[in-house]
This record gives structure tokens, sequence and C-alpha cells, in this order.
């Protein structure tokens, strides 16, 4: 009596994860971009003239800003709470390191709306108040916004680079390349986020935006990669890859 010959044990790396999952993340983050970048041009009535809280100029360019970044914020939080079922199964630390940094992130972003939505509040009352007092508050939330920023958008995607690129690293989920500009752009943009704290110079220096830039480039990389091609095949999961 013939045996039949058992199926063989599956020793391939398990499959990956689900493509709609991999284009829901890769999109949220370029969501993050799409609703990060204009800000600096429509925040710029407010955070570069001090009259802005007695009257002088539009506020539509700041309120499209601060609805643009209520939408950062939550796309910044939506990429870590996608991504979590994924990362947890390679490192469970690591993941929900992730989902933290990415809801302070998050949180301090919407600091930064409201001071300036405050400012916008203020000048309604422009002309029943003294103007050096206005003056004052206005330049006041102008800072909080600032602090929140570099706080924020700057050294929270670098702890976020921190916690995410070792595991999309080492389970091989995208192209180790990927990963790996972001270690190496992290510990960058903390030096510089350091440097900027003690007023070594300004956020706006040459020195900070190149300091920015490889963390920037490796989230706008991830982001095209899972668009365009999804996750690999994972090489070190825990247990079953997550499907859609």
């Amino acid at each position: 009596m013939s045996i039949a010959a058992p199926s063989p044990i599956a020793l391939h790396d398990p499959p990956a994860p689900g493509r709609r999952t991999a284009f829901v993340v890769g999109a949220l983050y370029l969501v993050t971009f799409l609703t990060s970048v204009p800000t600096v041009a429509l925040y710029r009535p407010v955070l570069e003239h001090s009259d802005f809280v007695l009257g002088a100029g539009s506020t539509t360019s700041v309120l499209a800003g601060a609805c643009l970044e209520v939408l950062l914020a939550l796309s910044c939080v939506g990429t870590a709470v996608v991504l979590f079922p994924i990362a947890r199964r390679h490192s469970e630390a690591a993941a929900l390191g992730f989902v933290a940094s990415r809801l302070i992130e998050g949180g301090l972003i919407l600091v930064g709306v409201a001071s300036l939505l405050s400012i916008v509040t203020l000048r309604q009352d422009a002309t029943l108040a003294d103007p050096a007092a206005l003056r004052m508050a206005g330049e006041t939330l102008v800072a909080v916004h600032d602090r929140s920023f570099l706080l924020g958008q700057s050294l929270m995607p670098a702890i976020s680079a921190l916690c995410i690129g070792p595991v999309l690293y080492r389970s091989g989920l995208v192209p180790r390349a990927i990963p790996l500009l972001g270690l190496l752009g992290a510990p960058l943009l903390l030096a510089s986020d350091v440097a900027i704290l003690w007023g070594s110079y300004s956020p706006v220096a040459p020195l900070a935006v190149l300091a920015a830039l490889p963390i920037a480039l490796w989230e706008l990389a991830l982001a095209v990669w899972l668009v365009a091609r999804g996750f690999l095949p994972a090489t070190g999961a825990r247990g079953p890859a997550v499907g859609d």
C-alpha cells in the first residue's frame, strides 16, 4: 500500500499583508505631505506680521491652513493606527511606540492650530482692547505655535522613524533602503532640533532644512512605494500576515 507523500511544509516567507492596507497607509502618508506643505505659505500673514491680531491682513489663508492641519493631525494618527496590526507582529513595543509618537504629533499639531485660531478670535475684539496688549498676546500665541511645531512636526517624526524604521528594515516589508534613510536621518534631525531649542540657529535656517530633508524623503518614499507596490513578503513575522 502506497502512502501519499505529505504536503510540503511551507518554509517560504509569510505572504505580504493586504494590498489594500498598504495603499491606505501610503495614501495617508501622502495626505500628510499634501496638508503640511501649503501651510508654510498660508500661515505667513499671522506668523510674520505682528499687526495681524490688530486686523491687518486677511484671515482666509489662516483658516484654510488650520483646516489643512486638522486633516494633517488626523492622517498622522491614521498612519499609525492602520500600520499597527502589521508592525506588532514583528515588534509590539515598537508598534506601540510608533502609535504613541504619532498621537503626540497629532496632539501637538492641534495645539498649534488652536493657538493660531485664538489669534483670529482676538482680532474680532481688536477695536475694544489695548493694541499693545493684543500684540503681546498675539506674539505669545505665535511662540506657542512655533514651539509646538518644533516638538510636533520636527521632533516626533524623528521619534516615529526610530520606532517603525527598524520594524520595516528587519521584516523586509519594503525595500530596506527606505527605512534605512529614516534611520540615518532621525539622529540628524534630533540633533538639529536640540540645536534649535538651544538657540543655535532658527527653524528656517539652511542647516535646519537640510537636517529635516532625509526624514521628509523617507516618509515620501515609503508613501509612494506603498501606494504603487504595496508590502513585500515579510521575512521575520511572528504570526500570520495581516490581510485585508
